[in-house]
């Protein structure tokens, strides 16, 4: 399976600007950029298991493709969506609980490198795993 493996945050793209933009607070937003966040990624058919860890937290996540689920961010914001694979790249739609805004979100190999983007009320940003 494509995203198996361990995954290690090296770098990032207007992320601070995308977390801002969540409204995430100055305090979170610093703490974020030096979370040292590792993913380690175990798909299994439609099926997936992450363990996100990182300086402040470890959370298990489990979902199966095109299923309804419920996630809460490292920032505590809940949200609620799906993940979607099309073709190589896992696509996710989720919607605040908080205000039923839309955040999108995107998984692809690129390099050798694992590029998560992410959309929200129209600011891009990106986080570069490398592999572990």
């Amino acid at each position: 399976m494509t995203f198996n493996g361990t995954w290690k945050a090296d770098r990032s793209d207007n992320y601070v600007k995308f977390m801002e933009q969540m409204g995430i607070n100055i305090m979170k937003r610093k703490l974020a950029e030096h979370d040292n966040l590792k993913m380690t990624i175990e798909q299994t058919g439609d099926n997936f298991h992450i363990k996100e860890s990182s300086t402040f937290r470890t959370k298990d996540i489990d979902f199966t493709l095109g299923v309804l689920f419920d996630y809460s961010l490292a920032d505590g914001t809940e949200v609620s969506g799906t993940w979607e694979m099309e073709g190589d790249m896992l696509k996710g739609k989720f919607t605040r609980k908080d205000n039923s805004k839309v955040l999108t979100t995107t998984r692809a190999l690129v390099g050798g490198e694992l590029v998560q983007s992410y959309n929200y009320e129209g600011v891009d940003a990106k986080r570069i795993f490398k592999k572990q």
